[in-house]
């Protein structure tokens, strides 16, 4: 499996249910076997004063359902690796909204994190959600069991955007806008533990 992620725009594709998701903030790409690539998009409607996210059948390529997550700019976008849910940062919002892919329907309410929540990555074992909150200098995460926050948000740097978590879950990469760097988040100390190279305008990428 390969995974591709830079500025532009975001795609994830899951291998074992028939769901992706896509934004305008990244872009990350998880492919898979003809068989069992997946069937749907998510892409958020960032400009959409409504707050909704869009559904895309990706064997017809027609908008198939429209999901209101209730808030302005819905940005960032993950789904879970078995496919059934999708986490949605609502920019506007401070929170993030969980979709059910069997329903396409919005589970409960939404999950309070910091302010300008951008950058989503969900972790390989699914267990848990990164979440950068861009104003606040901070990233959250979520526990994807009870969909509520852990912890304290981790202080990272200026501006995080986007996010990354390496295949064995150790670690968490997150690009920063105002430092032009990356900072690293040990998954197990829940801590930043380091300052990668500095970029300009960070992206991530990772195989």
């Amino acid at each position: 499996m390969q995974r591709w992620q830079s500025a532009g725009a975001r795609l994830d594709i899951t291998t074992r249910r028939s769901v992706a998701a896509m934004t305008t903030l990244a872009l990350a790409c998880f492919v898979a076997p003809m068989a069992t690539l997946a069937q749907n998009a998510y892409i958020t409607n960032a400009n959409n004063t409504n707050g909704t996210v869009s559904v895309i059948d990706t064997t017809t390529e027609v908008v198939s359902a429209t999901i209101l997550v209730g808030t302005n700019a819905p940005y960032g976008v993950a789904v879970t690796p078995d496919g059934r849910k999708v986490y949605v940062a609502n920019g506007l919002g401070a929170s993030v909204s969980v979709i059910d892919t069997a329903t396409n329907t919005v589970i409960g309410s939404p999950i309070t994190v910091g302010n300008s929540p951008y950058g989503v990555a969900v972790t390989p074992d699914g267990s848990q959600v990164y979440v950068a909150n861009n104003t606040d200098d901070t990233v959250s995460v979520i526990d994807t069991a009870s969909n509520t926050v852990i912890g304290s948000p981790i202080p990272v740097g200026t501006y995080p955007s986007g996010v990354a978590v390496t295949p064995d879950g150790s670690k968490v990469y997150v690009a920063k806008q105002k430092d032009n760097n990356v900072s690293v988040i040990s998954a197990a100390a829940h801590a930043m533990t380091g300052v990668g190279q500095q970029f300009y305008f960070p992206g991530l990428q990772h195989q």
